[in-house]
């Protein structure tokens, strides 16, 4: 018995250790990929990989990088693993610029249309005219954000260039915000399996880019929505988060950063108990604070993170 013991022990032990390593192989992978240097994010994905290759999330990425890297054979390869594995997003491959590389090779098509079979085989019982509205704004709403972002995020970039395409954002969130409240006043929040996650998860970026009153307003019914399993809990986290720091509160989960503009660096903004965002984090199904971090390229270490609070909290105004 003692041996089998043991046995159990010695096994879980490795199980944990893997399961760190991959963790910290794809939180690598992800800050390379965040400072443009996709060949070491590439490099780091596949050690991940030789672990697991489970997570739909992170297969994407690592063929994001790899497309980025010009590396088309392993871009494809993961893409179909992120296929099989679950990922359903496809209005946002069709439209993510880091993947425009591979729009002319024969795999492309191959690779749009699995995924088109297993959205269709998914949709069957769906409210199709509703879920093509929905997926609609979603391009709509995420396009002009992935060319915002992009200009935005560079800090050499021409400011009446970024105002000028913030004015066209902006246009555009009010034109999706008019159509969105109308689905929620009338049917609710509907769920993914009357739409489809995708189109779902649209509701709540909407909202999310909206006005703090119209957050305010719909806040209580996402959250409603959170219990009946009609949306995403850390979506929820994150409008959480996003509403508090507007109210002058600290956020909850840490998923909100803002750039310092004296300095130009991105930091987390401030958030309560420093110590537990972890475990908060993990109740709603987001990553560490140390992994999201490092996907917005922000240096983290949680003591200085807060001994800097109260300066931090200073720069938003946070009573």
């Amino acid at each position: 018995m003692k041996k089998l013991i043991a046995f159990f022990f010695i096994t879980m032990n490795i199980g944990l250790i893997q399961a760190q390593n991959y963790r910290d192989y794809v939180a690598k992978a992800n800050s390379h990929y965040t400072n443009k240097d996709y060949k070491s994010a590439v490099e780091y994905y596949e050690k991940a990989f030789e672990i697991e290759h489970k997570s739909y999330s992170d297969l994407y990425n690592a063929a994001c990088a790899a497309a980025l890297n010009n590396e088309d054979k392993k871009a494809f390869t993961w893409l179909d693993l992120a296929i099989d594995n679950g990922y359903e997003n496809i209005a946002h491959i069709k439209i993510d610029s880091d993947l425009k590389s591979l729009h002319d090779k024969k795999e492309w098509k191959t690779i749009i249309d699995k995924l088109q079979k297993r959205m269709d085989i998914l949709s069957v019982n769906y409210d199709k005219p509703l879920q093509k509205e929905l997926l609609d704004i979603y391009t709509e709403d995420q396009g002009i954000r992935g060319e915002f972002m992009k200009f935005y995020k560079d800090p050499n970039s021409d400011k009446k260039k970024i105002d000028s395409i913030g004015k066209l954002m902006g246009k555009k969130d009010s034109i999706n915000l008019i159509k969105v409240i109308k689905i929620l006043d009338e049917k609710g929040w509907v769920g993914k399996d009357v739409v489809g996650a995708q189109a779902n998860q649209t509701l709540f970026l909407v909202i999310q880019h909206s006005d703090l009153k119209y957050q305010q307003k719909y806040l209580p019914m996402m959250r409603e929505a959170v219990k009946k399993g009609n949306a995403n809990a850390g979506n929820l986290a994150y409008l959480e988060d996003r509403v508090a720091l507007r109210e002058g509160r600290r956020q909850i989960y840490g998923s909100q950063s803002s750039r310092n503009k004296k300095t130009n660096k991105f930091y987390i903004s401030p958030m309560i108990d420093p110590d537990n965002v972890d475990k908060r984090r993990a109740e709603v199904g987001l990553g560490t604070i140390a992994e999201y971090a490092a996907k917005m390229n922000i240096e983290w270490n949680l003591e200085a993170y807060k001994k800097e609070l109260p300066e931090i909290e200073k720069l938003e105004n946070i009573k």
